[in-house]
């Protein structure tokens, strides 16, 4: 007979919260704000490869889980901006530092990846 599970998806809070921040476009949204608000049409040019419907998804998941504030400007055109919330901020060091990590590890990382690939039949 083997031995339960001690870590549990449901009661492990820092499975909720990298289900929060873990995406791709989730973390590059947060660095597109990390300066200040930011126009909807602006974040679209800033993250390259991402579509106008992930960007839409990633936001609304972002405002729900009250990372982000939405402000619409009834305007001609309207204008949409985003900015971080006081809890969204509190993210920022976190983000910088796996920013940091990726930045100073990235080449071991592929070179590791190199080394396990060639040794795959």
């Amino acid at each position: 007979m083997g031995t339960k599970p001690d870590i549990s998806l449901e009661a492990c809070t820092y499975s909720h919260v990298l289900e929060i921040i873990s995406n791709k476009w989730t973390a590059l949204a947060i660095y597109a704000m990390e300066t200040g608000p930011i126009r909807y049409g602006e974040m679209m040019r800033r993250i390259e490869g991402i579509s106008q419907k992930m960007l839409t998804q990633t936001l609304k998941q972002l405002e729900r889980n009250g990372i982000v504030n939405r402000k619409l400007t009834p305007s001609v055109p309207p204008t949409t901006e985003y900015s971080l919330t006081p809890l969204g901020e509190s993210l920022l060091p976190l983000m910088t530092a796996l920013k940091l990590w990726a930045e100073d590890h990235l080449d071991s990382v592929k070179q590791a990846r190199m080394h396990y690939d060639n040794l795959k039949p």
